[in-house]
């Protein structure tokens, strides 16, 4: 019997490269949240992937940025944190025209890492092909990386290779969880995610940045979910805007998140959402706590 590989893997780089699309394509189906806003991802959420070669666990990170309140220095952390322990990085970049100071701050945080870097410019589809090469050049100035690979995590371009390359860096090793166990996180942080994907996408300002949710409830009787959930704003002045006139808002999230919950979990659902107001609650280490945010 052929001896499968397995290790683990740090997925960094700024707010709102494409980390989250990556994972989910890599992953065949929706496990993160995605947005076109950055900063949506808030937690350190494990991947696993599985094929005949042997699995792979994705540690998805929240982008690392310059913080702003207690919620954006654990969120940070989590990021930074993610590197020890890992046996490759892959660090997602952009391709734009001249590499901008975030992306040379996290490749100054790499630089004395000394296990294999591979730097994924992902968005190629987005730019002219005659730009590619003289981008990756450019890097090479930059970071002492492993491999570097042009990839489109949105259409999927170059994701099969990213895998490959990622297997042969690792060793022979235990599968370190089960086959059909999709991320380490459980079904109410997920069904968390689905409903704060949501309000994040469909708030404007500063509103999605401020929203946390809360599972209160989460059963399942004669094969249908029974979930009540909270979601929790900063300002008592964003509860109308998240309700929406005549509750039109908050029945928008409450369908189409109830649709994505019904397709991962394979169950029909009633959805119950509230609205709570906890003042300041990013800069509130107890509340961070409660909400999963603390430092792990």
């Amino acid at each position: 019997m052929n001896k499968k590989k397995s290790g683990f893997v740090a997925v960094v780089g700024r707010p709102n490269v494409g980390k989250s699309t990556f994972l989910n394509k890599v992953m065949g189906q929706k496990v993160l949240i995605e947005s076109s806003r950055p900063q949506a991802t808030r937690n350190k959420i494990s991947c696993i992937y599985n094929d005949d070669k042997g699995q792979i666990v994705f540690l998805d990170t929240p982008g690392i940025h310059k913080p702003h309140h207690k919620l954006g220095q654990v969120l940070v952390d989590h990021a930074k944190g993610s590197l020890k322990g890992v046996d490759v990085v892959l660090f997602m970049v952009e391709p734009d025209e001249e590499i901008g100071i975030g992306d040379k701050y996290i490749a100054n945080v790499l630089k004395d890492i000394s296990i294999p870097i591979i730097l994924c410019v992902n968005k190629i589809d987005s730019i002219n092909s005659t730009k590619i090469i003289p981008l990756l050049n450019e890097w090479k100035n930059i970071l002492d990386y492993t491999e570097i690979i042009p990839i489109s995590a949105k259409n999927g371009e170059g994701v099969n290779k990213v895998i490959e390359l990622v297997y042969s860096f690792l060793s022979e090793g235990p599968q370190y969880y089960p086959d059909d166990m999709l991320t380490d996180k459980s079904e109410k942080f997920i069904i968390a995610e689905m409903i704060r994907e949501k309000v994040f996408n469909k708030t404007k300002e500063e509103v999605p940045y401020s929203v946390a949710v809360d599972i209160r409830s989460f059963t399942e009787k004669n094969g249908r979910l029974y979930i009540a959930a909270d979601i929790i704003v900063e300002r008592n002045s964003q509860k109308g805007i998240i309700i929406g006139k005549q509750a039109s808002m908050i029945k928008r999230i409450k369908l189409e998140a109830r649709k994505d919950i019904e397709r991962f979990m394979g169950y029909k659902a009633d959805l119950e959402l509230h609205v709570r107001h906890k003042k300041d609650w990013r800069n509130k280490n107890n509340i961070l706590r409660d909400l999963g945010y603390s430092k792990e």
